[in-house]
């Protein structure tokens, strides 16, 4: 049986700013307003109210900033802008990567990215962060028309899951998302933290073995 697993980007696969322990958060947006005069505020700000019709395609992000960044002062390039925060948000959990590579090795596994991202992000995020090496495609909600936790987000990406059998499993940061996905039909675990993964009753049973093929594979050199 192959199965399909699936997980988000932001907060999953690359570190968040909104992670619950402060220690852990990374924020990408610490020296804007030093460095390009916008006020990080009123950037999340309008990402948290104005951004879903991005999000989901119907805007596209030059677009929508174009309009935006002249309200905060910002005067140059909205290009440049973008190519600034792409750059920046890049803090990949490559603890995580290292464990679903492991998991990949099975021949009973496709992996997924299940994200709610616009396509220029999406697009960076699949080439210059490399996640196209490690997963075999990304789901993603400006490529969907909708978004996490909305149903039709899982109806239009199970579409893709067609080779894969049983329920799709997600790690996902949201509670709210997690408990969409399990309405859907789906199963999710919520993840803060590696061990959410790898502690996994499904995902360590495959780890194991994944691992016990890898040492019968192995040559030992004779004493």
């Amino acid at each position: 049986m192959t199965r399909a697993i699936l997980f988000d980007v932001d907060g999953v696969l690359v570190h968040s700013r909104f992670h619950p322990d402060a220690k852990r958060r990374r924020l990408w947006d610490e020296h804007l307003l030093s460095d390009l005069g916008v006020d990080p505020a009123r950037l999340q700000a309008f990402f948290r109210t104005e951004f879903m019709p991005v999000i989901t395609g119907q805007h596209s992000l030059v677009d929508a900033l174009d309009t935006f960044l002249p309200t905060v002062g910002y005067t140059g390039s909205t290009l440049r802008f973008i190519e600034y925060w792409l750059e920046r948000d890049t803090h990949v959990n490559y603890a995580l990567i290292e464990e679903v590579t492991r998991l990949h090795r099975s021949a009973d596994v496709r992996v997924f990215v299940a994200t709610n991202q616009e396509h220029l992000r999406a697009a960076y995020l699949w080439r210059e962060l490399r996640l196209g090496h490690v997963f075999d495609d990304m789901l993603y909600a400006a490529r969907l028309g909708a978004a996490k936790p909305d149903p039709l987000f899982y109806e239009r990406a199970a579409r893709h899951l067609t080779a894969c059998d049983g329920p799709p499993l997600l790690f996902d940061d949201s509670r709210e998302v997690v408990e969409a996905a399990r309405a859907f039909g789906w199963d999710a675990a919520l993840f803060n933290d590696l061990e959410d993964f790898t502690t996994h009753p499904w995902i360590a049973a495959n780890l194991r073995e994944s691992g016990s093929a890898r040492n019968r594979d192995t040559i030992v050199p004779a004493g």
